[in-house]
């Protein structure tokens, strides 16, 4: 009795192709891609302005075209997710550009998070709401990563996940302290007006975490004594709205009461040296003419770093 066997044949590729091209196929390429095609990340915490920046690389991709591909993900019902590379999208928009150079890459939610965060924080001006977004996106897509569970491990939480450990790699990674990273995490709580106030610079970083802590329908209100009181809320005005939040007895006349407070003025504070403490401040050599805007240089330079300290 005869057997019969079964033939695999190769098809034309694998006949005609070598390893190394087989290989090469898989590797990431630069693809011109329509830019009607591209849309931007879903919840992108970073703001694309139409600012002089952008007027200059919209005139940079005119004269040069665009020398860094955009990073994209494809899309399950068609088109393409932009990872990094907002500005240069929206530039080609502006300029008439048709097509746009990209590198397309297969990832999950929580990688491409991950690389859209990292590649955005390299800018040099980072709005607080952006930098707020930005670790809080990364912190749980990492949280998520971690505590996914292997493979082998399916339908169970990884014995090995801390989320400690994560917001420690965070901070580390942001060159921020663990503390400063939460805190900067908490604006997220904050409705989007005062959001926007907190990068307006008319809020200032510390009371706006306080203020995180006021329920929504409660900044609400807030806004609405701000607006009547014409006055912001200081660090230890903010504090007592969030204490009488916590206490439940927060009412807009609480706050309108608080909002109405005279602001305490620094008082002027003149410091006079004699040319004895001068003399001995400073060396023989050193020319009497360069001490005054040697100590306003200094005093000025000191209060840039309380200031910038205030923030955090």
């Amino acid at each position: 009795m005869k057997t019969e066997r079964k033939l695999s044949l190769k098809s034309y590729e694998d006949i005609f192709s070598t390893e190394e091209m087989r290989q090469d196929d898989k590797r990431e390429k630069v693809m011109d891609l329509p830019v009607s095609d591209l849309h931007p990340f879903k919840n992108h915490p970073f703001k694309v302005l139409d600012d002089d920046k952008m007027r200059d690389t919209v005139q940079s991709i005119r004269e040069h075209g665009v020398l860094v591909p955009v990073l994209v993900r494809p899309q399950p019902d068609g088109g393409y997710e932009i990872v990094s590379g907002h500005r240069r999208h929206r530039a080609c928009l502006l300029a008439g550009i048709e097509t746009i150079p990209a590198i397309v890459r297969e990832m999950d939610d929580d990688a491409a998070i991950l690389v859209m965060v990292d590649s955005n924080m390299q800018r040099e001006s980072i709005l607080p709401s952006e930098r707020a977004w930005a670790y809080r996106m990364k912190l749980e897509a990492m949280r998520m990563k971690a505590g996914r569970p292997s493979k082998e491990n399916a339908g169970q939480v990884d014995p090995n996940f801390d989320s400690r450990r994560s917001n420690a790699i965070v901070a580390e990674q942001a060159g921020e302290s663990v503390k400063q990273l939460q805190r900067f995490i908490r604006l997220t709580e904050l409705i989007q007006p005062l959001m926007d106030m907190e990068d307006e610079r008319k809020i200032a970083f510390n009371p706006a975490v306080e203020l995180s802590y006021l329920k929504p329908e409660e900044q609400l209100e807030l806004m609405d004594a701000m607006d009547s009181e014409q006055a912001t809320p200081s660090l230890s005005q903010a504090q007592r709205l969030k204490k009488f939040s916590q206490e439940g007895r927060l009412s807009i006349d609480v706050m309108r009461a608080i909002m109405s407070e005279e602001k305490k003025t620094v008082e002027d504070r003149s410091v006079t040296f004699d040319e004895k403490e001068l003399d001995e401040m400073f060396p023989k050599s050193f020319p009497r003419e360069k001490r005054k805007p040697l100590i306003k240089q200094l005093v000025a330079k000191w209060l840039r770093s309380r200031m910038k300290e205030a923030e955090r």
